[in-house]
């Protein structure tokens, strides 16, 4: 990651709080915990098999688009569990791998997600975030229809939510590290293009393939065509205040 979110100087204009953000942060952080220490007897009791099942498996959720062959049915069959998968498309939103896989979406989601919010309502918003993790699974699962390769965890929300304030507040400036070590202060236009290079250079080039790379570009698209028509009225697009005191 080559530069961290820390923190914006963006006030909240029409909403007191935002509880959407907090709530979601709060539930991920709780999700994982739980099934890091097998809080409750039923997690503890999940096997790895059941685990994945809430999670999107590219060819569980596009078989019943695409007709396998016989070979392929009988190896779904074997992986499917009584979970519905469409349902996967909300719950893999709320796993992670680790700490650090959470740690990262959850800043990221903290440091943009209270002027998205700010900006469509606390309803609205919440219906944006999961719209967009659900575009990004599907987004996923169609470049990998036959992968059995579980996809978990937010970032293709995020990533919606990136694409939001890139939109609104692109001149608004955001103190991050660079490469974990330097505090700069930066525009968000300038750290959210960067983000989205990476993005495409590594789908181009296939580097670490054990990143969903096209969630994070299928979150990103949902999140700009979505922001367009789910923000409050009068709200601009490309805001060109930057948070700098005046």
């Amino acid at each position: 990651m080559l530069f961290v979110p820390l923190w914006d100087k963006n006030p909240l204009e029409t909403v007191r709080f935002q509880f959407v953000t907090t709530t979601l942060i709060v539930i991920n952080i709780i999700v994982f915990a739980f099934f890091e220490i097998g809080a409750f007897d039923l997690v503890a009791q999940m096997t790895s098999e059941q685990l994945s099942s809430l999670a999107v498996v590219p060819r569980e959720l596009i078989s019943p688009v695409f007709v396998p062959d016989a070979a392929t049915q009988t190896a779904i069959n074997q992986v499917a569990t009584q979970f519905p998968e469409g349902l996967t498309l909300i719950t893999y939103m709320f796993l992670h791998a680790d700490w650090l896989h959470l740690g990262g979406n959850m800043l990221f989601l903290w440091v943009f997600g209270d002027n998205v919010e700010d900006a469509m309502g606390h309803l609205k918003f919440l219906v944006f975030y999961l719209l967009c993790g659900i575009f990004a699974g599907i987004a996923h699962a169609l470049s990998q229809a036959s992968s059995d390769v579980p996809l978990i965890g937010a970032s293709g929300a995020v990533a919606g939510v990136i694409a939001a304030y890139l939109m609104l507040h692109p001149n608004v400036r955001v103190w991050c590290l660079v490469l974990f070590k330097i505090p700069i202060r930066l525009s968000a236009g300038f750290i959210l293009s960067i983000w989205i290079i990476l993005q495409i250079v590594n789908v181009v080039t296939n580097v670490g393939g054990a990143t969903a790379w096209w969630a994070h570009i299928g979150g990103f698209i949902a999140g700009a065509v979505l922001v367009l028509f789910m923000r409050r009225p009068g709200i601009l697009l490309f805001d060109r205040g930057t948070g700098l005191a005046k």
